[in-house]
């Protein structure tokens, strides 16, 4: 099919964009093929234009115009004038979703017809432009972009591409595809890149796993192996590919890509005569495990054939020994031991590094080495011996001075710990006071949630809608018209939204709703609340706070308004100071607060409050006033009761016996009204552990009652915990006890260091508080490590933080209870992680100066062996005995 006669064509942009709209391929091809020079101008001319035009006609033109991608980029690369033009167009984002090997086929098809030199520098351009991606290699096939393209260009024309690592990448992950649609068949033979490809693989970054990757089908044959076959027919050169292995060890590559260079050089079998032997001595300070053990087998076999000298024998060892990891201290030490006595004394200076580390089995191996080529060790090396000896334990300065002569003790420096100060919140934001402030607020993205933020909106609304609600609804109309659907479908909300009815700022954006439109407002509240609604799975402390926000909507939805709220917080941590809630309540004159709100504000009520404030209270007209007065004159609320306990279970799947969670209930005083006797009833089911997203805001809704809030925290535990709300509540007041430490604990053990830490923040500004409950931390650590709640091994870096931040006295106290819960009885294995732990112990014990008798212990101590166990067992023992 050919395009119309030019003279009967009365307008080629309007046929063109006619086209393709009708999403013909073929007949757009066609059409662009047979247009002149002039033709093209004019498209060129008008199509960037049409296109962002329709991309601002809403969200169905953006959709079309990503299903005619294609099309569109057909003819831009046929009618824009320029390499530069085209490759900017192929690039636009609106245009990136097609298929990209068809669509190759479909644009060189409409560029033959463009000069040599043009399509050269186009191919150079699009290679240029193309960016590496990250995540699985299937994400990263789909962000190849116009690679195919540049590929083909790059091929026809015989352009020399610029160095570009996504380039290189690309042709490795399309290489994979093809050898998984040819079911293994070799297929880089007759590669038309591959010359070009093969330095490169070892310089780019992000081709490493798409070197192996079809080792999970396709026969397990992968680009890898057809290297290896290629090298044993002399199409790719074996030392190519070995120098290219080599230089990417040397250059640094990380563990997650040196595995594959790994493979193929153990694929490529290299007889002892080609192994580098210096290079690989070179890699041993810094290289990644999977080379650091390559390395270490090629130099053990050069080692076997005579090639590795003493010179550089005693560089690999050393190397070796400096490295932070244990397994290749050991490594460097069994190597010496294992050399002839002359061999080996020449790397005994390896040794030195290996005398200060904390293992005690590794530290006394080193000195029976070192012992053993006392005879043949030169003096400087000697002098070096000596001198780290002179920091070992008496036993081993001992036996280190019978062979190299006087060792001297050197005692440690007094260790300073600083002294405990606590982190202090920020502080609250001014009342909004203004309605342009209040929209700009609701303006702004109410994720992630603030519980201080959302009382302070909250509270804006309500007294300026009493103030004036007019104003108020003529302030928000283009937040409204901004953030609803018009015309107002409720369902959209009920049913296309999770959690508009639960989350706290869907429940703020509904009562901003209320006031603007209420009739909208209360179609979504019916509905809402209507048939079929789905049981809150909330715990009972957050449907306290739902249920607040819900009485505001009700307020505005029925008409009306209070001057103010009254639990609006005046404290960072959430308190309502006791006289600004008096004078919030004399603001009512005499009418009945918001149920919610009331007991919301008693429950934020401090601790300590004047005594004259009751009669001041007394005064109220309302029967809230009188609640009040008799709640300030009680002091506050009364605590309610808080147990802990610990409740066996049976872990799904796991062959242990019954296990035990640390669990806490709540039971409320007598009295209370009833919301209040709600929120304080917590009765926990073990194995099931709670889940909410809002746990930020449960320390503010009772700062005075922190062990209670810890009980609902401890339910959540450990897997869906927010240690940042573990860090807020040692901000507030109350009893602290074992359902407090418990989730200090469970905190310590998150995988995440950020996590960790915000619990190491929370000990030091309990114990600087003098409020950390130090003997039930203890306990909690050693009944949640015996129930496998937490995990030691975290557990133990943070416990060692808090001791050098100057809790050593508190964590003493926490570990001489926690320790004998943890070790273990006769005949038992010990627990993993349990040495470290003991060397916490002895470094708090020793800056606390304590002297104490911990059960077990002393048959601990008392063992025989060098394990890290035994040996800190041993000294914590003498440290604290009297």
């Amino acid at each position: 099919m050919s395009g119309p006669d030019r003279s009967t064509r009365v307008n080629p942009v309007q046929e063109a964009l006619d086209r393709i709209e009708t999403g013909s391929v073929a007949s757009l091809v066609a059409f662009l093929n047979g247009l002149g020079d002039d033709d093209k101008r004019a498209i060129g001319r008008h199509l960037p234009a049409h296109l962002s035009e329709r991309g601002r006609a809403g969200w169905e033109a953006q959709q079309r115009v990503r299903e005619l991608a294609p099309l569109y980029r057909l003819a831009g690369a046929a009618c824009l004038g320029g390499a530069e033009q085209v490759a900017s167009w192929l690039n636009r984002r609106e245009l990136r979703r097609v298929e990209p090997e068809a669509d190759a086929a479909r644009m060189m098809s409409v560029l033959a017809n463009r000069s040599l030199e043009w399509r050269r520098d186009l191919a150079v351009r699009l290679v240029r432009r193309l960016r590496p991606a990250t995540g699985s290699t299937w994400r990263r096939m789909q962000a190849l972009g116009d690679w195919d393209l540049a590929a083909a260009l790059v091929i026809e024309t015989g352009a020399e591409p610029p160095e570009n690592d996504a380039f290189v990448s690309g042709w490795v992950l399309r290489t994979a595809l093809r050898q998984q649609a040819n079911r293994g068949a070799p297929v880089l033979a007759g590669d038309r890149l591959l010359d070009h490809m093969l330095p490169r693989l070892f310089q780019a970054q992000g081709v490493a796993d798409g070197l192996t990757w079809g080792r999970v089908w396709a026969d397990g044959h992968t680009i890898i192996g057809e290297l290896v076959a290629l090298s044993r027919t002399g199409r790719v050169p074996r030392q190519a590919l070995l120098d290219g292995c080599m230089s990417r060890f040397l250059t640094g590559v990380d563990a997650a890509d040196a595995g594959s260079f790994v493979t193929l050089w153990r694929e490529l079998k290299p007889e002892t005569a080609e192994i580098p032997v210096a290079d690989f001595v070179r890699v041993l300070p810094s290289a990644p495990s999977p080379v650091l053990q390559l390395a270490m087998e090629e130099l053990h076999r050069a080692e076997s054939a005579g090639m590795l000298d003493a010179e550089l024998f005693a560089e690999a060892v050393q190397a070796l020994a400096y490295r932070p990891e244990k397994k290749n201290m050991a490594a460097a030490v069994k190597w010496i031991a294992d050399a002839p006595p002359a061999r080996g004394a020449a790397a005994a200076a390896a040794l030195v590094p290996v005398l200060d580390v904390d293992t005690p089995s590794l530290r006394e191996r080193a000195v029976r080495v070192a012992v053993k080529l006392a005879p043949h060790t030169a003096e400087p090396d000697r002098e070096a011996i000596r001198e780290a000896g002179a920091r070992l334990p008496a036993d081993l300065r001992r036996r280190l001075a019978a062979a190299y002569g006087a060792v001297d003790e050197v005692s440690p420096e007094p260790v300073t710990v600083p002294a405990l100060t606590a982190t202090s919140l920020p502080a609250l934001a001014p009342p909004i006071t203004s309605v342009p402030e209040l929209a700009a607020e609701l303006d702004r993205p109410l994720w992630p949630q603030d519980p201080a933020r959302a009382d302070r909106i909250l509270a804006a609304l309500v007294e300026l809608t009493h103030r004036d609600r007019d104003a108020v609804v003529a302030g928000l109309q283009s937040w409204w018209r901004t953030n609803w659907k018009h015309p107002f479908d409720a369902s959209v909300y009920v049913y296309g939204i999770s959690g508009f009815d639960e989350e706290i700022p869907f429940l703020l954006l509904r009562c901003a709703l209320a006031i603007v439109s209420p009739a909208d407002s209360r179609e979504l509240t019916k509905l809402l609340n209507g048939e079929g609604r789905w049981p809150s799975h909330e715990p009972a402390l957050q449907r306290f706070v739902q249920q607040r926000f819900r009485e505001v909507i009700s307020l505005f939805e029925r008409g009306e308004t209070v001057p103010v709220l009254l639990a609006t917080p005046t404290s960072p941590t959430g308190h309502v100071d006791a006289a600004t809630l008096v004078a919030r309540m004399e603001r009512l004159n005499g009418t009945e607060p918001l149920e919610h709100d009331f007991l919301q504000a008693l429950l934020r009520l401090p601790r300590r409050i004047n005594p004259e404030l009751a009669e001041r209270a007394e005064r109220l007209p309302s029967e809230a006033g009188r609640r009040l007065a008799a709640c300030l004159r009680d002091g506050g609320l009364p605590d309610p009761v808080v147990t802990w306990e610990l409740e066996a279970f049976d872990r799904p799947g796991s062959y242990h016996q019954s296990l035990q969670e640390a669990h806490a209930r709540l039971a409320p005083p007598e009295g209370v009204p009833g919301p209040l006797a709600e929120l304080w009833t917590l009765v926990p089911k073990a194995g099931y552990p709670a889940f909410s997203r809002n746990m930020v805001w449960w320390p503010s809704i009772m700062p005075s009652h922190r062990e209670a809030v810890a009980a609902y925290l401890l339910e959540c535990l450990p897997g869906f915990m927010d240690v940042e709300v573990v860090a807020a509540l040692t901000h507030n007041d109350g009893p602290v006890g074992l359902a407090t430490a418990s989730t200090i604990v469970a905190g310590m053990s998150q995988p995440v260091p950020a996590q960790r830490a915000r619990a190491a923040d929370a000990i030091l500004t309990l114990a600087a508080r003098g409020e950390l409950p130090a003997a039930d931390l203890g306990r909690a650590i050693g009944h949640m490590v015996v129930g496998e709640q937490v995990k030691l091994n975290r557990i133990i870096g943070i416990l060692g933080e808090v001791t050098a931040g100057g809790a050593h006295a508190e964590i003493w106290t926490a570990l001489a209870q926690a320790v004998p819960l943890l070790l273990p009885g006769p005949g038992e294995k010990a627990r993993a992680g349990l040495g470290k732990l003991l060397t916490v112990a002895t470094q708090a014990a020793v800056l606390t100066g304590a002297q104490d008798d911990l059960p077990g212990l002393a048959e601990l101590a008392a063992r025989k062996g060098s394990t890290l166990l035994i040996h800190e067992a041993r000294r914590l023992y003498e440290a604290i005995s009297p």
